[in-house]
């Protein structure tokens, strides 16, 4: 999932009462509040590539047996691929023409607000949550609710009830950076010598086998390293306007000013020439390289992306792969103890306003994160051919599990619950403890949660921004630039004639005016 900040949330006693009661029942006496009318086919969007294994079809038809006994309905999964992702998502979205009715959406990466100013989500009333997800309605508190609102009206639905970590990072292999000298990457400059090392004693491992069409840029990742930058959600999906932990009233682009950004573009130029990726880097096209893949294999040495990945997924993949590559973390804004709180909408659930059967479309949510039945179909697949339980009830691979053939990809961000999760044995839980108790220690709470942004006088601005950081960015993230400095000076004098002082005025009073109203 790509994210950039953390969440831990407490509501896992009151889930816990409310499963003893909703397992089997839910869905059924709210489908007796609507005319079920004829059977239909509802579409949930989410961003991902689609699989190219049958795993996910057959889960959807067991899936849809049950959601068509309890609601009459069926789901099938829209996919946005993860090369433009945003872009593509937006002008999905645009279209208006009821080909979905399920969004998974998220206010810090995924346009939630700037969206519903667009009229692509539909206002679902009090009422309406009460009736057709009286579950998840029960689930939420008030105060989050509230946090789902604009003009007195919910337009999200939040997965405010599933603690993780997902503030990115590099992950890297712990016995090659001790073969390196280092007692671990805990610094820019540390993973800089690491990949050094990597390039000039492992021959025939890319050090970081990254990927211009889909990966990210990680320039924000090194200015929250290198100062105390709080990314603001709901602006851009680049994290590219923010404040200072020391100043939280006052905005501003590290990307426009100061001296991070630059530092940051004379570093990759340096990973350039020690060739941290393939010379043709910028060339590269979506799906034609699997970094993690190759990093489990042995032939790349480190994979960029966030914590709960890294405990849950690599490390104990590595494990079973690498055995002694004691697979390692290394956090943005670690340098500085810089972690912020996410947003509870970093996850949420929306209804398109094309919708043509909101409240089935309500059910049906209703039913995937509340009925355990469902929950476990669309989160963790069939029971025997992705997961089987253990004896004191976590999940394992099963014998023979091929993720190639196996693996599931639903993305079902949205709604997960920590009231019927089913911990797995394959995650490294001591890891997790160990880096929350690290997160806890610095974290500060992020605090704009609910300041609704208008782009109303600022969208001609805005667009024009990101043709100039699509233009810009990827050459600077890559170091392909023979001078550093001076293309972020060109970069910069771009987006000063794209207006992004005329953008950050404008937001400066919104901040300002919702300060003055707390």
């Amino acid at each position: 999932m790509k994210c950039k900040m953390i969440r831990a949330l407490g509501m896992f006693s009151a889930a816990c009462i409310l499963l003893a009661s909703c397992s089997g029942s839910i869905g059924t006496n709210a489908a007796k509040n609507e005319e079920r009318g004829h059977h239909i086919i509802l579409t949930y969007m989410t961003p991902g590539n689609k699989p190219t294994n049958r795993a996910t079809e057959d889960m959807l038809k067991q899936l849809n047996k049950i959601l068509t006994e309890k609601v009459n309905a069926e789901i099938e999964i829209y996919y946005i691929p993860w090369n433009d992702y945003l872009t593509n998502y937006d002008l999905k979205l645009a279209e208006m023409d009821g080909s979905v009715d399920l969004i998974g959406t998220a206010s810090d990466w995924l346009d939630a607000w700037k969206n519903v100013k667009l009229g692509t989500f539909m206002p679902l009333s009090d009422d309406m949550l009460k009736k057709y997800a009286p579950e998840t309605w029960k689930s939420v508190s008030p105060e989050h609710w509230d946090m789902c609102r604009t003009n007195g009206q919910i337009y999200l639905i939040p997965e405010d009830n599933y603690a993780q970590w997902v503030n990115h990072g590099f992950m890297y292999r712990g016995d090659w950076a001790k073969e390196a000298g280092l007692n671990g990457v805990h610094s820019w400059e540390d993973l800089t010598s690491y990949f050094a090392f990597v390039r000039s004693s492992k021959p025939g491992v890319i050090p970081w086998d990254s990927n211009a069409a889909e990966d990210s840029y990680h320039g924000d990742g090194y200015i929250e390293s290198k100062s105390d930058y709080v990314p603001l959600d709901g602006i851009s999906g680049y994290n590219m306007f923010g404040v200072r932990r020391g100043n939280l009233k006052k905005l501003y682009s590290p990307f426009y000013e100061g001296d991070e950004f630059t530092a940051y573009a004379r570093l990759m130029k340096k990973w350039d020439q020690i060739g941290v990726w393939p010379k043709n880097v910028l060339e590269s096209t979506a799906g034609n390289n699997d970094n993690r893949e190759e990093f489990y294999e042995g032939r790349s040495a480190a994979d960029e992306h966030h914590t709960q990945t890294w405990y849950s997924q690599v490390r104990p993949e590595m494990q079973k792969r690498q055995p002694g590559s004691d697979c390692e973390f290394f956090w943005f804004g670690e340098e500085l103890g810089n972690v912020t709180t996410m947003t509870i909408t970093h996850g949420a659930m929306a209804v398109s306003a094309a919708c043509k059967y909101p409240e089935r479309a309500l059910m049906v949510y209703d039913l995937l994160r509340n009925d355990r039945e469902c929950y476990n179909l669309i989160n963790y697949g069939i029971e025997g051919t992705q997961y089987v339980l253990t004896d004191d009830g976590r999940r394992k691979k099963p014998d023979g599990y091929d993720s190639r053939r196996d693996a599931l990809s639903t993305n079902f961000w949205w709604g997960r619950n920590d009231g019927i999760e089913i911990r797995d044995t394959g995650s490294d839980w001591q890891k997790f403890e160990e880096i929350s108790r690290i997160y806890d220690k610095t974290k500060i709470d992020y605090p704009y949660s609910q300041l609704v942004w208008d782009f109303s006088g600022i969208s001609r601005e805005l667009g024009a921004i990101a043709d100039v950081w699509g233009m810009y960015m990827a050459r600077i993230s890559y170091g392909k630039t023979d001078n550093p400095e001076a293309y972020v000076a060109e970069f910069r004098t771009a987006l000063k004639k794209a207006g992004i002082e005329t953008v950050i005025a404008d937001l400066q009073k919104q901040l300002d005016d919702f300060n003055s109203q707390k």
